[in-house]
């Protein structure tokens, strides 16, 4: 039974509700204006209502046509060269068939780019990986623009995508959307090898084919890579903000259950159009508390950094205002419940298998960390989403989770927790303000203090570490990766290296305006600084040699030099990409001359 709230969560959303105040009646105005009164398509001319329907099926024209069924927009991030995508392929003819099944019609309005940090890390093309998600959402509007349709439901998965269709989503606040996962591959190489295997690599000790055959044993198959990385994460989200079925998130591809929970979904899209009594926009779902419980969520599962970023620009978009300050106050009282690579060794089928999602929110919601007071898709609270659904006669049909962890190694308790906090930290002090992940760093590695060594490049970085320069404590300076300089790259290329160190014996920590990774690991790194260097941040004036203190424990960045002699430096001069460079990274200039900062979620358009 679900406890009274914890008050220092409730205290939260009231902030966060005060705070945005002004900016969500703004945006529930919007929403409001556009509030569909029948069919869409009953706006268009009958010119504009051929050109929407002249490729499609004559069934479907005439119920299009002639009949008051639901038309369902399909956006979908497919494409066959990503695992996570590629099952993709299949979905649009499932869903019309489904559609039909149900009184409704569906099209594919559009499609968004996908693209892989996994693929692009520490290469040029990671510089667009940020401003991805940007282009997703705007992408996904356009997808939209047509107006035909009373409902939308979304194809994604990765790291940009769903964040990115999220923000799209949310300017159609009017439509009701439910956001349709692929889930995991199965289970591949256990990840403690393949840590190992990658800083033998590291170290020189293989060689690039025993380090290929290895990433392809983890990476195998269809489906979301396993660790819990941005990608799972996002899952997450989708699944604690109820904008998926429940229990749809880590469902493997290509099983029958997984295909039953897809047609189920298309069945209930075509139940919370306005054309019927079960009227749900995706604005009536995004509300304060459904973005307060994604912050708990993240907190609870030790879920990606990368969601610093992402979670402040779904919620500007919704015209909700969130900043590290909530994450940090509610990182504070919410125990960390599950222990999944990088945070141990096991993948998110372990976690899946061990109760998943359905246990950690009933978990959360008995001990009042979770408000239930919420809609989700299904029109219910959250405590809806404690159920996982099961094959009966070829259909996906609901009942109760499971009441304890099958494996209290993965998935834990309120009462015994892995750690009592969050594990996600706000460092604040002379050198910026950023945040750090704590949930897979030892304790006795929380607080490193140690000369600085300043990179303006990862690699660098890399070439002094192949060079034996870095064998020694020491803090990694590595600036000038803030979106504004370059679109705020991954630094995960870095994590081999530094953790070669650090289990050498030194004392290690990275402190950089970029981002880590959702796979952030057992060093400790302070990212997303800000104000970053490129806006004359205070990183830009950090030299080598000097003594910087980062301590997870009390959440504090500190440099050991005079604040007048640190304040009358003269940063090296700094120049951003202002002539051609190539690699599709020109079209993005005015993306990082417009973004903002990292707190605010870096998007380059104030949603």
């Amino acid at each position: 039974m679900t406890q009274s709230i914890h008050p220092e969560l409730e205290s939260v959303t009231q902030r966060i509700i005060k705070r945005s105040k002004d900016t969500r009646a703004a945006y529930l105005e919007v929403v409001e204006q556009n509030r569909p009164d029948g069919p869409a398509r009953a706006k268009l001319s009958a010119g504009n209502q051929a050109h929407a329907y002249a490729a499609c099926a004559l069934h479907d024209k005439q119920k299009l046509v002639g009949a008051s069924w639901p038309n369902i927009g399909i956006v979908t991030a497919y494409n066959d060269m990503l695992s996570a995508h590629a099952p993709y392929a299949a979905y649009p003819e499932m869903i019309k068939q489904a559609a039909r099944e149900n009184g409704a019609t569906a099209q594919v309005a559009g499609g968004v780019p996908a693209m892989c940090d996994g693929v692009t890390q520490g290469k040029d093309g990671m510089e667009l990986s940020l401003f991805s998600r940007d282009v997703i959402a705007m992408s996904a509007a356009i997808s939209l623009s047509h107006d035909t349709f009373d409902g939308a439901l979304y194809l994604g998965i990765c790291d940009k995508i769903v964040p990115g269709l999220v923000i799209g989503a949310l300017q159609f606040g009017h439509l009701p959307a439910i956001f349709v996962p692929a889930g995991p591959m199965p289970s591949g190489l256990p990840n403690k090898e393949k840590i190992r295997i990658r800083q033998l690599y590291a170290e020189g000790k293989i060689g690039r084919d025993e380090l290929l055959k290895a990433e392809m044993e983890s990476y195998h198959s269809a489906g979301t890579c396993t660790f819990y990385g941005t990608a799972n994460s996002n899952q997450m989200l989708m699944e604690i903000m109820g904008l998926h079925l429940p229990g749809a998130a880590f469902i493997n591809p290509g099983t029958p259950l997984r295909d039953a929970v897809n047609k189920a979904t298309v069945k209930r899209m075509s139940e919370i159009t306005a054309l019927g009594d079960n009227y749900l926009p995706i604005a009536k779902v995004v509300d304060e508390k459904s973005v307060v419980n994604a912050i708990v969520g993240l907190m609870a599962t030790g879920g990606s950094t990368n969601h610093a970023l992402h979670i402040p620009a779904i919620a500007r978009a919704a015209g909700i205002l969130v900043n590290w300050d909530d994450f940090d106050a509610i990182s504070k009282i919410t125990p960390l419940l599950s222990k999944v690579y990088p945070n141990g060794p096991m993948d998110v089928n372990h976690f899946h298998a061990a109760g998943g999602m359905s246990l950690i929110i009933k978990e959360l919601l008995d001990n009042g960390l979770l408000h239930d007071d919420v809609t989700t898709i299904m029109g219910q609270g959250l405590r809806a989403h404690t159920q996982e659904p099961i094959l009966v006669d070829g259909e996906a049909v609901w009942r109760d989770g499971p009441e304890k962890s099958a494996d209290t190694e993965i998935v834990g308790t309120c009462e015994t927790p892995f750690n009592p906090d969050g594990g996600m930290t706000v460092l604040d002090g002379p050198l910026g303000r950023g945040v750090i992940k704590t949930s897979a760093v030892k304790l006795e590695h929380q607080i490193v203090t140690a000369p600085a060594r300043v990179f303006e490049h990862q690699d660098d970085l890399i070439a002094a570490f192949k060079n034996d320069e870095l064998n020694k404590d020491v803090v990694v300076v590595v600036r000038h990766q803030g979106p504004s300089a370059n679109g705020m790259p991954e630094l995960h290329k870095l994590t081999p290296s530094l953790g070669v160190l650090q289990d050498k014996g030194f004392k290690v920590a990275l402190v950089t305006d970029g981002r880590m990774s959702g796979a952030s690991g057992k060093v400790p790194a302070a990212i997303h600084l800000s104000p970053e260097a490129a806006k004359g941040g205070p990183l830009s004036k950090v030299q080598d040699g000097d003594v910087i203190t980062l301590d997870a424990t009390t959440g504090r960045l500190d440099i050991d030099v005079d604040p007048s002699i640190f304040n009358a430096r003269t940063p090296p001069i700094y120049a951003p990409n202002n002539k051609p460079i190539g690699f599709g990274r020109d079209l993005f200039g005015a993306f990082r001359r417009a973004t903002l900062s990292a707190e605010e979620g870096a998007s380059s358009f104030n949603a």
